[in-house]
C-alpha cells in the first residue's frame, strides 16, 4: 500500500530545497528494493543544478527511517526526465542493482507511460528511428544508423479528445528523450512540451504509470503502477 514520508526539518538543505508539504509516496519496499513515484520536476539522479534529486531524497529517507549513521547505499536502477513524472524503482543492495539492470539490458524490464500528444492518432503502431543526443543542448535529434542509437516503443490509442489523443506506450529502448523526439517527429508533439513542438500547457502531459520486473532475490514477477492525476489527465483517464 501507498505510504507518504515528510521530510524532517533536520535535514535542513533538502528541507529547504522541496518544501513543507514534499513527501515521498512509497509503493512498496523490503530489504532489496524500494518502489516510489517520482514527482514532475524532481531529478532522478543528482546534476549540475544541485537540485532535489530522488536518489538523495530516498536515502535520507532510509537514514530517517532507520536510523542508520553513515552514508546510505541506494542503487539508481533508470532513470526518468526531470519533467516527467511515474513509477521507479531503487536498489537497496549492489547485488539488487546488478540484477535489475540485467533484466533492463534482456528486455525483461518492462516500462509503461501515457502520453497526452496534440493532434489526432486513429491507431497504434511501432516507432523505431536512431536517436542522437546533444549534450550541449540537452535535446535529441533523429539520426541514422551510422551516428544514432536505435529507438523502439510500440502504442496503442486509448482515448481522443479536442483535437488530442491519449496513448498508451510501452517503452522498448530507453533513449534520451526518446517519446517525445518520436512523436514530435511525426508532428504529434506532447502537449506542455514546448521544447519538441508541443502546445503549451502547465505541465509536461507524460507519466511512467507502469513498470514491471522479477524480484532480484525471490524471482517472483512484479508488477507497479500509478493513475496520474490532475485536470487533463483526468477529462483523459476518467
Amino acid at each position: 500500500m501507498a505510504k507518504g514520508f515528510i521530510f524532517a526539518k533536520n535535514y535542513k538543505k533538502w528541507y529547504n530545497k522541496i518544501g513543507e508539504n514534499m513527501s515521498l509516496e512509497i509503493l512498496y519496499e523490503d530489504n532489496h528494493l524500494i518502489v516510489a513515484i517520482k514527482p514532475a520536476g524532481i531529478l532522478s539522479q543528482e546534476d549540475q543544478t544541485k537540485d532535489a534529486d530522488m536518489l538523495t531524497l530516498l536515502k535520507y529517507y532510509i537514514k530517517d527511517k532507520y536510523n542508520k549513521p553513515g552514508n546510505v547505499y541506494l542503487g539508481l536502477v533508470h532513470r526518468l526526465d526531470r519533467m516527467t513524472g511515474g513509477v521507479m524503482v531503487f536498489a537497496k543492495t549492489s547485488k539488487a542493482a546488478r540484477r535489475l539492470n540485467e533484466q533492463i539490458v534482456k528486455k525483461d524490464f518492462s516500462k509503461k507511460y501515457y502520453a497526452i500528444v496534440d493532434g489526432i492518432i486513429e491507431k497504434g503502431d511501432i516507432l523505431k528511428n536512431y536517436l542522437i543526443k546533444d549534450e550541449k543542448e540537452v535535446k535529441s535529434y533523429i539520426g541514422n544508423s551510422k551516428n544514432g542509437k536505435l529507438a523502439i516503443l510500440e502504442y496503442s490509442v486509448i482515448k481522443i479528445l479536442n483535437n488530442k489523443t491519449l496513448l498508451d506506450i510501452n517503452l522498448i529502448t530507453g533513449r534520451h528523450h526518446q517519446i517525445r523526439v518520436q512523436f514530435s517527429h511525426r508532428q504529434h508533439p506532447l502537449v506542455g512540451d514546448v521544447l519538441y513542438g508541443g502546445s503549451h500547457y502547465n505541465q509536461l502531459m507524460l507519466y511512467a504509470y507502469e513498470i514491471s520486473f522479477y524480484h532480484p532475490i525471490t524471482n517472483n514477477r512484479l508488477i507497479f503502477n500509478k493513475i496520474p492525476t490532475s485536470e487533463l489527465w483526468d477529462q483523459f483517464l476518467k
